[in-house]
């Protein structure tokens, strides 16, 4: 069988998704996915077991990675780094950064909602016992559904958590040259994910930024991704050939916190093709720690 397809953009558990990483992996397998990468937001806690369970399985490639928050440009930008080493320092003293940050948010966010008449404690099972650093807004919304009465996601973060909302807490973020720099420590390839948000003079936003943040060593940009049209992967396509980044693609899959995203297929209509691997790869940072420590970061 001709394995045509992968997703390169997944969240487990150990971030804001709902299935373990082994069970993404063995999810992309039952699906004849080439590649899937993991890339939980600002932890590699799960990249272990997600190789792990890779093993034995080299047929589907699994691919270290992990996305991280930024402020760029007065917008929040998401920089995913694919074919990371976990234990590269720089990557490490980002992720620490960004969870102590991340606990502030959700301290802040706890009072906000309280505030506003929604009481929630951390011990709720919505929060699945993770420690505060680990819970992100869909934990939020997921306990709130319980509690309040929201029939979905969506409304919960309609009328209260998301951007310019009520119970909306921004978090202080770094500028994206140091998320690059770290992803490129640790071996790895900087992407810009979801680029499109469909405001106002977008195609030119998109041009000035990639080319600022082409400079600042940016290495692909996700063309492909659950909610883009045919004709905004057409653009971002477009945009990266002009400045020689490769283009990756995923689907942004978070499992049962986000019901309508498809491993694999996204909203529906999603395929990303294997044959941007390559590019990818080729995009690896020369020199870096990473680099000559393949086998043992992958482990298949």
């Amino acid at each position: 069988m001709t394995l045509e397809y992968i997703d390169l953009h997944t969240h487990s558990s150990c971030s804001d998704g709902t299935l373990t990483p082994a069970e993404i992996f063995s999810l992309a397998r039952s699906i004849n996915l080439a590649a899937v990468a993991l890339t939980d937001h600002d932890t590699v806690s799960g990249i272990p077991e997600f190789l792990a369970a890779a093993k034995e399985y080299p047929e589907c490639e699994a691919i270290p990675g992990v996305e991280l928050a930024c402020s760029f440009m007065s917008r929040e930008v998401h920089i995913v780094g694919l074919f990371i080493n976990p234990a590269g320092s720089k990557l490490r003293e980002f992720i620490e950064d960004a969870r102590q940050e991340r606990m502030r948010r959700n301290r802040d966010l706890l009072v906000k909602l309280s505030l506003l008449g929604y009481k929630l404690d951390p011990a709720m099972p919505q929060f699945a016992g993770l420690p505060l650093d680990g819970v992100g807004r869909p934990h939020f919304a997921a306990a709130l559904m319980e509690h309040y009465n929201f029939p979905h996601p969506r409304m919960v973060f309609e009328k209260l958590l998301g951007r310019n909302r009520p119970a909306y807490i921004p978090r202080r973020l770094p500028e994206p040259q140091r998320a690059i720099e770290a992803i490129h420590d640790a071996g790895g390839v900087a992407v810009w994910a979801h680029p499109v948000r469909r405001e106002a003079n977008e195609r030119a936003f998109l041009k000035r930024a990639a080319r600022k943040l082409c400079n600042m060593g940016l290495d692909a940009i996700e063309g492909y991704y659950s909610m883009f049209s045919s004709v905004e992967t057409a653009m971002v396509t477009e945009v990266a050939g002009s400045l020689d980044l490769a283009v990756s693609g995923g689907s942004d899959f978070h499992g049962a916190n986000s019901p309508d995203v498809i491993l694999g297929f996204g909203a529906g209509g999603l395929r990303v093709p294997v044959g941007l691997l390559d590019a990818l790869k080729a995009k690896r940072f020369p020199g870096s720690p990473g680099q000559g420590r393949q086998p043992d970061v992958y482990g298949n």
